[in-house]
């Protein structure tokens, strides 16, 4: 199936994807911070530069868009253009994704991820948040 837009439609199209304060980011942090916990954000010292680093509790915290990083659930579609080098760009996010990970886990931080599906409903997004906030304190 061709691509239905043109190259500089699909430019300007993809380039207004962000990269940071995505809103699943935006809410994750605010609820944090009504919860009290203070941290830093995108720590470039840090292997995958995580999204929110609480340094008092030794956690990172990456904050996923299912579709990028290939969640597995209704969000992270498989595009029916360029098969191919789709499926070659979410292989090395993944192996990206695992590889920062594991050396976050190595220099001794715990590392946590919050999908984006997780935070899409008001109830989803409280159960994910009150998780994510055990998990920290414990």
């Amino acid at each position: 199936m061709a691509d239905t837009l043109t190259k500089s439609e699909r430019s300007a199209l993809m380039s207004r994807i962000r990269g940071t304060n995505t809103k699943p980011e935006v809410l994750v942090r605010s609820a944090l911070h009504r919860a009290g916990f203070r941290f830093r954000l995108y720590t470039r010292a840090l292997p995958g530069r995580p999204d929110i680093v609480l340094p008092k509790h030794g956690v990172v915290i990456f904050v996923h868009g299912c579709f990028w990083h290939r969640h597995g659930c209704s969000l992270s579609s498989e595009p029916r253009t360029r098969a191919k080098f789709w499926r070659e760009k979410f292989a090395r996010n993944v192996a990206r994704d695992a590889r920062n990970a594991r050396a976050l886990r190595k220099l001794g931080w715990r590392v946590l991820t919050v999908w984006e599906c997780a935070l899409r409903t008001q109830a989803k997004r409280e159960r994910a948040i009150a998780g994510l906030v055990r998990k920290i304190a414990g």
